[in-house]
């Protein structure tokens, strides 16, 4: 007999910080579960206070390593800290692959920090279709900071800048950075440029390409605007991390005087509420597939009776009156 979920005690045991309680729900939101709504609407009222910052950047420039470097420099200001670790996923089990939280053990015992890996089941853009819901459990969960570290999956990693309030690209010295940074469009989503590994040889360089794309980029931007900086790491040593700390806070503060802030995390939830409703109307669709309606439809089409616009209006219309 399945057991029966308290939905208002996972809740506020979530709310007192136990991390039992906060891994279930990460769990059903994983696996969609059928009272995920109920979840989300328990959770929403307490939600709105994490900042959410967001690293992402090509592999092997040190993303988890960087990661665990920043929750060290976050809880020494007494701040409590989640993090999102999106894997690539197991093509076997869809689980997650690479289990970033074996690379932050360090900080498994701490009580003001919370990891969770998770996987992005196919899904492209370097997160996983789950993120949003995932911040919103840590964020009521009373997360000062939540950390999400993306994939690392290269030019279309780029869904880390609809969820965070402040998006952090890591580059390294010596693998081409300032050629990829053309290509991803990162000048387009970084609030801060970290380049990690600077005590490498040809790090003076990448800084210098950087420096000269922002500054491309600027001469196309009218009015103010927010300046990126370029802050030099070597996160395995835990050196200039504090600098990035220093950076992040300082764009925060500049996102709250440019009421930029609600801006960003208005088209947040633009983004969120579509996704809801065109995963909604899939399985709707999934649900016609299995009827034969959508077969009537295609044979129209094949048999050139009906064009495919017109066939996937009739099959809107449907949805509509259904």
């Amino acid at each position: 007999m399945p057991v029966q979920l308290d939905i208002d005690e996972l809740v506020g045991r979530a709310r007192d910080g136990v991390p039992r309680a906060i891994a279930r729900l990460l769990s059903l939101v994983e696996d969609a579960h059928p009272r995920l709504p109920e979840v989300a609407a328990k959770l929403t009222p307490h939600t709105g206070n994490a900042r959410v910052v967001g690293l992402t950047g090509p592999p092997g420039v040190g993303k988890s390593t960087s990661t665990s470097a920043l929750l060290t420099a976050l809880r020494a200001q007494g701040l409590r800290v989640g993090v999102l670790a999106i894997d690539p996923s197991s093509p076997f089990s869809g689980g997650a692959l690479l289990g970033d939280r074996i690379r932050m053990t360090e900080h498994a015992t701490d009580p003001g920090v919370f990891i969770r890996s998770m996987a992005t089941r196919g899904h492209l853009g370097g997160l996983s279709w789950a993120t949003p819901q995932a911040v919103r459990v840590l964020d009521a969960a009373g997360f000062d900071v939540v950390l999400i570290e993306t994939v690392g999956v290269g030019q279309s990693e780029v869904d880390v800048v609809k969820l965070a309030d402040t998006t952090v690209v890591l580059l390294a010295p010596g693998m081409g950075d300032g050629i990829q940074a053309a290509k991803a469009g990162v000048l387009e989503i970084a609030d801060v440029f970290v380049v990690n590994k600077a005590d490498r040889e040809g790090a003076d360089a990448t800084v210098h390409d950087l420096k000269q794309m922002i500054s491309l980029v600027r001469r196309e931007i009218r009015g103010p605007s927010w300046r990126q900086p370029i802050v030099r790491t070597v996160a395995s040593r835990g050196e200039g991390v504090d600098d990035v700390v220093r950076a992040l806070g300082e764009h925060h503060d500049w996102l709250v005087q440019r009421d930029e802030l609600p801006r960003r995390r208005a088209a947040r939830a633009r983004d969120e509420v579509e996704a809801i409703a065109v995963q909604r109307l899939r399985a709707e669709i999934v649900d016609l597939r299995s009827g034969d309606r959508l077969a009537e439809l295609a044979e129209r089409v094949v048999a050139r009776k009906l064009d495919p616009f017109a066939a996937a209006g009739e099959l809107i219309a449907d949805l509509r009156d259904s």
